[in-house]
């Protein structure tokens, strides 16, 4: 291999050593930011969902939201354990680079030395000069000269490559120091979660055993909220289909408008429509404190395993009082009040529709225009201190996960 070959491998190794080494930093900083959202997750458990004990809960609702703590924390530890093994591997290869490192002040000072030792005794036995007038010729001595000047330089540079390796080697081991303790803290905060884990899953088993007992009674009271979650579906699900049906008339879609699935825009719709299009991923959340108690789509319930749940869209639980707020700008289409359950709000964004579900007041009426973060009401708080919004989202009749549009939900 030429020797430019051979060099161009070298940087190459030392490039992507470098680079394996930055990916692995920007990955330890990246788990530590996860883990400290998950940690402040884990605050707002406890204040929304486990700060008000003097109401008494339903049985299923303790389930619940044990089963949402367990997950969170279940998913701390993990994270904190992969930024653990990530750090332990940053340790071991600190380790290695200390032992090469001291290796290499060993060889350079032992050679060090060795060219101090050999300028002593020449000096001893000869002077730079005599050496110089020793010489049978001019090109002689300039030559002896240029080797005097070179191993002067020489000296100097192996001193100032021991100076540097000894700055790097003590900079590792202040690295190496602080990478332990940072290893040796996330165990220690691994145990409390460990701990507090155990305890929510033996609470877990208590409730779950008393469930059991009387599951008939509970499967009865989980399939009457499910039948009043399906009412609600089904009327924003008409609502939106006529709101279509009345936008085609309008556009003079006489002929097509009952069997068309889509709104038909005017000019100003279609620009709100690709404004929120635009914002996919970073629309506000309609309540400012809050958590997903329970996600979009069909999913298993927590009581009863022979039961699933099939959420149009998510459920987030929030504070006593809490101001509910539109997610964009847009127009109110409706104000649904039921019979049975508490009113909720459509606000319509070109051909996007967004439900607010479960208020206790309200303070927009249809026909509103709306815009971004604006207060449309209340959330309704039960009788076991339970305050859940119920937020949906709709393509035109067709409804889509808020998680994908809301942003970090």
């Amino acid at each position: 291999m030429k020797y430019s070959n051979l060099l161009f491998v070298i940087i190459g190794f030392v490039l992507l050593g470098s680079s394996s080494a930055l990916a692995q930093k920007n990955k330890i900083d990246q788990l530590e930011a996860r883990r400290l959202e998950i940690k402040n997750q884990i605050k707002q458990i406890n204040n929304l969902l486990f700060k008000n004990q003097s109401k008494q809960k339903s049985q299923t609702s303790i389930i619940e939201d044990l089963n949402y703590k367990l997950g969170v924390r279940r998913n701390l530890i993990k994270v904190t354990n992969q930024q653990a093994n990530l750090i332990n591997r940053e340790i071991n290869t600190n380790q290695k680079k200390i032992t090469a490192l001291r290796d290499e002040l060993e060889v350079l000072k032992a050679n060090y030395a060795k060219t101090i030792q050999t300028a002593y005794k020449n000096k001893r036995s000869q002077n730079r000069v005599m050496f110089l007038l020793s010489s049978s010729n001019f090109r002689q001595a300039y030559k002896r000269l240029q080797y005097m000047n070179q191993y002067s330089k020489y000296q100097k540079q192996q001193g100032e490559d021991i100076k540097e390796k000894t700055l790097k080697l003590q900079q590792l081991n202040l690295e190496l120091a602080q990478q332990k303790a940072d290893k040796d803290k996330l165990i220690a905060e691994n145990k409390e979660v460990q701990k507090a884990l155990e305890a929510d899953m033996k609470q877990h088993e208590t409730v779950m055993a008393s469930i059991k007992k009387d599951l008939n009674k509970y499967t009865a009271q989980i399939k009457k909220k499910q039948q009043e979650a399906r009412e609600i579906d089904r009327e924003i699900d008409r609502i939106i289909k006529e709101a279509i049906v009345n936008s085609n008339k309008k556009a003079g879609n006489t002929n097509t408008a009952k069997s068309s699935t889509t709104f038909a825009l005017t000019a100003e719709a279609k620009l709100i429509a690709k404004d929120f299009l635009n914002n996919k991923g970073k629309l506000p959340w309609p309540v400012e404190k809050g958590l997903v108690k329970v996600k979009y789509g069909v999913q298993r319930h927590p009581t009863d395993a022979s039961l699933t749940i099939n959420s149009s869209g998510v459920r987030i639980a929030t504070e006593e009082n809490a101001i509910v707020r539109a997610v964009f700008k847009g127009e109110v289409l409706k104000i649904i009040v039921q019979k049975r359950g508490n009113p909720t709000v459509l606000i319509k964004h070109g051909d996007y529709i967004t439900a607010y579900h479960n208020l206790k007041k309200i303070s927009v009426k249809p026909g509103d225009t709306i815009e971004t973060k604006q207060e449309i009401g209340e959330v309704f708080t039960n009788g076991e201190g339970e305050t859940l919004l119920w937020f949906s989202l709709y393509k035109n009749n067709k409804s889509v996960n808020p998680a994908e549009w809301i942003y970090k939900m």
